[in-house]
């Protein structure tokens, strides 16, 4: 079971993924609905798994990545956006994320990259 946080400006989104995490029988430790709260949430939280959104206020997910990645090399962060361009997923996994999901998503396509 991982501790997973979801980072999504999105309720409709956090909803969704709270469900999905619960489905897995993952624990859900924080949601964050900004760049910021999302830095003060991992600090405080310390997930395993973080799913990330990438077009979010104050602190965009690629900005995150670059900020947490060097201090917690084994986090797993998944992208989860709308935004995926070829170049931008690429960004994001060079600056250390795990894998990629595009929204709208299946659950079941979570569900695999959390326990993977």
């Amino acid at each position: 079971m991982a501790k997973v946080m979801v980072a999504d400006d999105s309720e409709s989104i956090r909803v969704l993924l709270r469900d999905v995490i619960a489905m897995g029988k993952h624990e859900l430790v924080a949601e964050a609905i900004d760049g910021q709260d999302t830095i003060d949430k991992f600090n405080k939280f310390k997930p395993d798994v973080l799913l990330l959104d990438l077009a979010m206020p104050k602190k965009d997910g690629i900005t995150i990545l670059r900020e947490l990645m060097p201090k917690n090399p084994n986090l797993k962060v998944i992208i989860v956006t709308a935004n995926g361009t070829e170049k931008i997923i690429s960004e994001c996994m060079d600056a250390g994320a795990t894998d990629y999901v595009a929204k709208p998503f299946q659950p079941k396509e979570i569900l695999e990259k959390i326990t993977n």
